[in-house]
């Protein structure tokens, strides 16, 4: 147990985490995005609202989803350190320096990665993808649908398993995702153009991400990088943006309800299961892509409920 004592010290104070820093700058950015909106636009009567519009109600439940989160993402943290700790004391084949610059590029690299694998993971197995839609359910795309978070982050918390196991502290753990976190902001934005060719090659950038919370079809699953868009050039799963998106779901919620918007896909599947009348039917609404239905069962099927 002084093993496992001495690795949780490492963990820092709960406000050490940088994600927590970086709460002013969000609002400083968005406060900034939003007045340059200059008025406060919605869709009427179908017709799409400009580039870099806010919605009021859209925007207050995008920030009122992500206060909530940092409650929840907190409690997920603390379960996950103590599994952490124990992996990287007592599992893991050694135990790498804190203090060495080798530690941190392995954990940044690793946890980016992860993100990659876990994020395409979400879009394609139904049950982690009902908490992680509620992330894609705003149709409007700026610095507020960025921290329109989810509250589940137990599928985070078994996707970083591999790095204590590398014997990277669980504190570099959660503070290299934090600076993930962070970079991640400010892509949610359609003020910004495409940057030079080499920065948009590596890195993702607005332009990547707007592809990726694309409801057209053509966009659809795509674009699942953190930081690095390279995972997407090399895996497969990379696409250009050629026209502006269409945002949201493919079939919207229509509320801003944030309970609802967190669990309503969760509903869909308890009432699916409870439909279904064979076991391979009730796996497949639990384990198969969105949009999945015994009718259908082409898992190249992208379809987002």
């Amino acid at each position: 147990m002084d093993v496992l004592r001495s690795v949780l010290d490492f963990l820092p104070p709960p406000m050490r985490d940088p994600v927590m820093f970086a709460i002013p700058f969000f609002l400083l950015l968005l406060t900034i995005e939003w007045t340059a909106a200059r008025k406060l636009e919605r869709t009427v009567d179908g017709q799409r609202a400009p580039a870099g519009a806010f919605h009021t109600k859209d925007a207050w439940t995008s920030i009122s989803m992500g206060l909530v989160s940092v409650a929840t993402t907190a409690g997920w943290k603390l379960l996950a350190v103590l599994g952490y700790a124990a992996l990287y004391a007592y599992v893991a084949p050694w135990q790498l320096p804190a203090d060495k610059w080798y530690t941190w590029a392995i954990a940044l690299l690793g946890v980016d990665l992860l993100w990659y694998t876990y994020h395409r993971v979400a879009h394609r197995v139904r049950l982690v993808w009902a908490a992680h839609q509620a992330h894609h359910s705003s149709e409007y795309f700026n610095f507020a649908t960025a921290l329109r978070q989810k509250w589940n982050n137990s599928g985070e918390i078994v996707a970083w398993i591999p790095l204590p196991l590398l014997g990277i502290p669980p504190w570099v753990v959660f503070a290299s995702f934090s600076v993930n976190l962070i970079y991640q902001f400010w892509v949610h934005t359609e003020r910004v153009g495409k940057l030079w060719r080499p920065i948009e090659f590596v890195f993702n950038t607005p332009s990547h991400h707007r592809v990726h919370h694309g409801s057209d079809q053509l966009y659809l699953d795509r674009n699942y990088g953190g930081i690095l868009i390279i995972w997407d050039r090399l895996f497969g799963t990379f696409q250009q943006e050629v026209f502006r998106p269409h945002y949201g779901l493919t079939k919207p919620v229509g509320t801003y309800n944030i309970w609802k918007l967190q669990t309503h896909e969760y509903v869909a599947i308890a009432r699916d299961v409870r439909s279904a009348r064979r076991w391979t039917d009730r796996l497949g609404y639990v384990f198969g892509p969105p949009g999945w239905t015994p009718e259908r069962k082409d898992e190249s099927a992208r379809v987002h409920t």
